[in-house]
Formats: C-alpha cells, sequence, structure tokens
C-alpha cells in the first residue's frame, strides 16, 4: 500500500499533496497513523483519530456504504498540517466492533481542492489495494502454515524410532516417508518387560485422513499405544483400550488401521500378534519358498465402541523375512491407476531375502517410489522389515 500512494502523489495530473495509511486499532477505537508521504506537514508518529468522535463516526459510517468518501477538512489539528480536502477509501477486510462497522484500513489523500474524477479512481485504487493486501496476507498465512507444517514434522520425526535396531538375532528396519511433510502413518519399537520376560513390541499404523489432522491422531495414537502398553500386558486388552479412546476422541471417518507384534526370545521364537484392520503383513519362510499373510484379528480401530480383538501366533525360523507395511505401500499406484500390489512386495522380498533388512527395506521402498513416480493420487509410506538371522 506504501507503494501505491508513493505512485498516486507522483502522478501529477491528480494533484494531490500527501497520502496516509490509517490502520483500525480495536483495542482503543480508533484508527491510527502508520504510514505518510509527500509535501504535506508531518503529523506526528501514532497519531490517532477515535471512531467515537461525531464527524468522523459520520464520516467512516460513509466510507463503509460508499467505500470511497471525499469532503472538506474539519478537524483543527489535521488543518494546521495544511490538509484542506480529503479523499477517503476502505482497504481490507470489514471489522465488527460493538458500535459499528469498520473497514481494516483506510488510505487517505489531501489535496487543495475537490475532483470527483480523483474521486472516481481512488474507488478502483481501493479495490486494488483490498486484493494486493489479500494476496499479501495469503501469503503470509501459507508461509505460517509452512512453518507450522515443518514444526509439525519435526514434532513426528521425534517420535519416530531409529530406522534401524537389533533385537537378539533379529535385525529390524523401519522408515516412513511423508506425503504431506506430515504423516497419518506412524510405527515404533517399544521394549517392554511383563513376568520378567523380555519383549520387543513393533507397531505400525496409518490414520484415515491426510495432511495435518492425519498427524495429529498419528501422535495421538503413538501416546496411547504407549501408556496402554503400561495398563495392559496382553495386546488385545490394550487394542480394546485404544479403540475406545479413538472412539471418543475422534470422528467416526477418522478411524486407524494398526498391527501390533511382539518379539519374544523363546526358543520357538513365537511371535505373537493382532491386528486391527491393518494390511496383512507378508511372512517369508526361505527356507520352503512359501508365504504367509498375518490378516486381521480384528476391525479398524475407532469405528465402534467396546470391540474385541484376538491374537495370533507365527514363528520365526533363521532367515525367515515379516515385512510390515501400510496402504501406501501395496497401494501404490501408477499412471493409469495401476496397484503395485502384493504380489510385487513378495517377488522383491524372494528376489533379496538372503540380504539383510536395511536392503529389502530400501529395495521394497525404491521399486515403490519408481513404480508411482507420475501417479496422480499419493499417499504415506511406511514399512517395518524384521529378519531373523
Amino acid at each position: 500500500m506504501q507503494t501505491i500512494i508513493q505512485e498516486i502523489i507522483n502522478i501529477t495530473d491528480f494533484k494531490v499533496n500527501g497520502g496516509r495509511i490509517w490502520q483500525l486499532d480495536e483495542e482503543s477505537n480508533s484508527y491510527i497513523l502508520r504510514y505518510q508521504f509527500g509535501n504535506t506537514k508531518k503529523i506526528p508518529e501514532g497519531f490517532a483519530q477515535s471512531i467515537h468522535n461525531e464527524v468522523a463516526n459520520v464520516q467512516l459510517n460513509r466510507l463503509i456504504t460508499e467505500r470511497t468518501i471525499h469532503d472538506e477538512e474539519t478537524n483543527p489539528f489535521l488543518r494546521d498540517r495544511g490538509i484542506k480536502y480529503f479523499y477517503l477509501t476502505g482497504v481490507g477486510e470489514i471489522i465488527k466492533l460493538r458500535n459499528g462497522k469498520y473497514f481494516e484500513y483506510a488510505i487517505g489523500f489531501n489535496s487543495d481542492s475537490l475532483s470527483e474524477d480523483f474521486n472516481e479512481a481512488l474507488a478502483v485504487i481501493g479495490s486494488f489495494s483490498t486484493n494486493a493486501l489479500r494476496s499479501h496476507n495469503d501469503r503470509v498465512e501459507f508461509q505460517k502454515f509452512k512453518e507450522d507444517v515443518l514444526k509439525a514434522s519435526e514434532m513426528q520425526r521425534n517420535i519416530l524410532p531409529q530406522h534401524y535396531l537389533e533385537y537378539h538375532d533379529y535385525k529390524i528396519f523401519g522408515l516412513s516417508i511423508p506425503d504431506r511433510g506430515v504423516s497419518g502413518d506412524y510405527f515404533d519399537y517399544i521394549k517392554n518387560t511383563f513376568d520378567d520376560e523380555e519383549h520387543l513390541s513393533i507397531v505400525i499404523s496409518d490414520a484415515a485422513s491426510k495432511g495435518i489432522p492425519a498427524a495429529i491422531e498419528a501422535l495421538f495414537v503413538s501416546g496411547a499405544v504407549r501408556m496402554g502398553m503400561a495398563f495392559a500386558s496382553r495386546i488385545p486388552h490394550m487394542l480394546s483400550i485404544l479403540n475406545n479412546l479413538i472412539n471418543k476422541t475422534f470422528k467416526a471417518e477418522r478411524f486407524v488401521s494398526l498391527f501390533h507384534c511382539e518379539l519374544t526370545t523363546s526358543s520357538n521364537r513365537l511371535v505373537l500378534y493382532s491386528n486391527a484392520g491393518h494390511p496383512s503383513p507378508i511372512h517369508y519362510r526361505p527356507s520352503q519358498n512359501k508365504f504367509q499373510l498375518l490378516e486381521p484379528t480384528g476391525g479398524l480401530l475407532g469405528l465402534v465402541e467396546n470391540q474385541k480383538f484376538g491374537m495370533e501366533n507365527v514363528r520365526m525360523f533363521h532367515g525367515d523375512i515379516l515385512v510390515l507395511y501400510t496402504d501406501g505401500i501395496d497401494e501404490a499406484q501408477d499412471e493409469n491407476g495401476n496397484l503395485f500390489g502384493l504380489d510385487r512386495i513378495k517377488d522383491i522380498i524372494r528376489e533379496y531375502s538372503h540380504e539383510n533388512s536395511k536392503i529389502i527395506g530400501y529395495k521394497i521402498i525404491e521399486e515403490v517410489q519408481k513404480f508411482s513416480a507420475r501417479a496422480i493420487y499419493t499417499d504415506d509410506k511406511t514399512l517395518v522389515v524384521i529378519k531373523r538371522v
């Protein structure tokens, strides 16, 4: 707006001597001078005109209905500054106060005589300034939004564990790639001890929404899982508690899928698991070239209250691989809408089964990223690869 004022005053045909920007201050119920330019005597910085002043109030009411007004200046102080006639246009949003409606800003010009031509031009200037201000505010708000997303992304990275973990003869690698800076996907490694027997819990989940709302839900789930495990020694009981928490906290359409397994140090290396509506993890036994899907043992979290969840188990032989993933992996699409699918994941697992969990994980992600590079729709991508060596 400052540039606009300077440009207007420099146009000699308009014959205006000075221009000012006034900003509405809601606390003091006045317009405060924020900027001035021109040949008119300077008005003290911070000079304010009360909206309760009888003459000013009439003029400001006219401004709301007419958008642009011009009149003879009656304020003695301003007349002493050389302002004989003024033009005023409202700019920005209209703010509602207790005693009326007022423009967020007012741009004023002064001259030695009144001109209808300039008054008409000022109406256009006012509209242009409002659009410019809104565009600026949009850029500011977008910048703030980006900063908020970066903060949320950093917070989310802080709740994720280190990618790689060794637990006895298990080698574990996890990776999460958000689609929009922040993600509704989440995974975690949680060591716990019940009855003096050590377990390692591995959790992977996916919130139904996207972006910031999904990230908030993922943060909620991560905290709730850790708290729930302190009060429930069995996975199904913990999932029942978590289900009711999500149901009461979020809307029905904000459901969550989650897979939770426990790696034990028992001699048969039994893995206990519950699957709350999550994409079925893939268990591969290279010694038999056999795949098994760990199907859901209960419904999605948060859909209905008081759900019950079952628990199953699978043995991990030496060389066995277990791949947990979210639907951003198997449902990744190419430019024609074709899905990446389970068969491609299985082929990669089989081909690289002699490699470590990190190489297998990166290879799956690499192939998914190449497959979906030109896709219209994309999603968060998260996986955890567990290999017993």
